[in-house]
């Protein structure tokens, strides 16, 4: 069987277990048990290679040792090991001073969960996932390609499409910044990893020609992710990728921290990031930042942040959606700063449906250097491929699509999708950033996209209200409770 049908049978039999809910628990379900047989497959290698390697994870909690005989414990028996034993022992485990590999299992399985309610059933998807061999380097490659596809299923299951962001945008902006073995990058919200996997494969195929630039690459990689699940999926994704200690992307909340207490020692050369919008950050987040920047709405916080972390010639490269743009207060005071601390050369404006259905916001793409102010912003309208209206699952966006943006990228001049406006006219315009393209004729008072700004400013202000209400109600009840 292949692996593509293999995996495809794995999900139809979790759609037989009546504990498996929906396409984000199946994904999950499936990503601990692809951990624990990956790890499993690079511990072999760590141990023919080391003679002195010592595994962090118990005997008896060991993939080989539980799951891989097709005749091992099932039904009951195998639950209740899995319940009581492997989820137990994995997030208990022991942590000395340097043992990195420990707190990174440990760390992958703290909040995990084990969905499916048929030990047979169980016995029967890990019997599959057996028949793939992760020592095999062509079939993990494979496999990579597989998981990609995998990962790319969460856009449409409900809320966990924040944590992709499709691979031709995470490729396009990973080969702008063009990163180099030694350069500090991080991904400060990098869900299941899709930017710093880029990063890994655009400086492999293009830097990387020995030994020693290959340990700088995996030496200078830095990550966060606050969620369990993408946090999970990330560090199977990094294994897969032949990291050998994703141990750099850790389980945190990356706007939890100070804003003062990055220091200069912390400071990156690059950032690669989508960071979640549309959302709030829970109440006190915001006190963590500087008076000027305090908001709730976590894209701008990240902004901020980042401004903080780039070292002076630092490169950044951003998706961020339109109201970031049109914004005003915190919006503008953020913008006013990134202009004058940064170079904002060049934004990409992205077509409606990328992110589809996850969301239907416009976003954009923005890249800057830090050192010098922005005087002039060029601006890169992307189209929709000839014959193509939107995008869906069967029709992605495709890295291919960007060929254009690249071979102008050297050689600026404007056309029909590019166009330039000085840092007068920005600043004049009270340092709106949604400007439309100039040169497109549709673009006139018959289009409805220049309606699009205010309503999604209406959207954020109803949004608002109703967060203020729900907490001005929880008040009331908590004293009336009290009396």
């Amino acid at each position: 069987m292949s692996l593509t049908a293999t995996i495809k049978s794995i999900q139809n039999e979790m759609r037989k277990d009546e504990g498996v809910g929906g396409d984000d628990q199946r994904i999950e379900q499936l990503a601990w048990m692809l951990f624990l047989k990956i790890y499993d497959a690079k511990e072999a290698e760590w141990e023919f290679t080391d003679p002195t390697y010592k595994s962090p994870i118990p005997k008896k909690l060991k993939w080989r040792n539980w799951a891989a005989d097709p005749e091992g414990i099932t039904g009951e028996t195998l639950l209740d090991f899995v319940n009581n034993e492997l989820f137990t022992g994995l997030q208990n485990l022991t942590l000395g001073k340097n043992d990195g590999r420990a707190r990174i299992v440990r760390e992958v399985f703290d909040g995990g969960y084990n969905y499916m309610r048929s030990g047979q059933q169980l016995r029967k998807i890990i019997n599959k996932l057996e028949d793939i061999d992760f020592n095999s380097l062509k079939e993990r490659q494979h496999f990579g390609d597989i998981y990609e596809k995998i990962l790319s299923d969460l856009q449409s299951a409900g809320n966990s499409g924040e944590f992709y962001t499709p691979r031709a945008v995470t490729q396009f902006m990973a080969d702008r910044i063009d990163p180099k073995p030694g350069e500090i990058l991080i991904d400060p919200a990098c869900g299941t990893g899709g930017f710093l996997t880029c990063a890994i494969n655009h400086m492999r195929k293009h830097h990387v020609k020995g030994v020693k630039q290959e340990r700088l690459l995996q030496s200078s990689l830095r990550g966060v992710e606050k969620k369990h699940m993408p946090h999970l999926l990330c560090m199977t994704n990094l294994l897969l990728h032949d990291i050998e200690d994703p141990g750099f992307v850790r389980h945190d909340n990356t706007l939890a921290r100070p804003y003062t207490s990055w220091t200069k020692d912390e400071r990156v050369d690059i950032v690669l990031t989508n960071p979640p919008f549309g959302g709030k950050e829970t109440d006190g987040i915001e006190s963590n930042f500087p008076k000027a920047y305090q908001t709730r709405e976590t894209a701008d916080l990240f902004l901020a942040l980042i401004l903080r972390l780039l070292k002076p010639g630092g490169r950044c490269a951003i998706v961020l959606p339109d109201g970031t743009l049109f914004g005003e207060g915190v919006k503008t005071r953020l913008k006013e700063a990134l202009l004058t601390e940064c170079n904002l050369h060049t934004i990409v404006r992205l077509p409606n449906g990328v992110f589809a259905p996850y969301t239907g916001i416009k976003t954009n793409l923005l890249f800057f250097t830090k050192g010098q102010p922005t005087k002039e912003i060029w601006y890169y309208e992307h189209p929709y491929p000839p014959g193509v209206k939107s995008y869906n699952k069967t029709k992605p966006m495709t890295f291919e699509e960007f060929g254009p943006e690249r071979e102008w990228w050297e050689n600026r001049v404007e056309n029909e999708q590019a166009w330039r406006v000085s840092i007068d006219e920005i600043k004049a315009g009270n340092y709106n950033l949604d400007l439309k393209n100039p040169h497109n004729a549709n673009t006139g008072p018959g289009d409805v996209d220049h309606l699009l700004p205010a309503y999604e400013k209406l959207l954020a202000q109803i949004a608002d209200t109703r967060a203020q209400l729900k907490k001005e109600l929880q008040q009331a009840l908590t004293a009336k409770a009290g009396v």
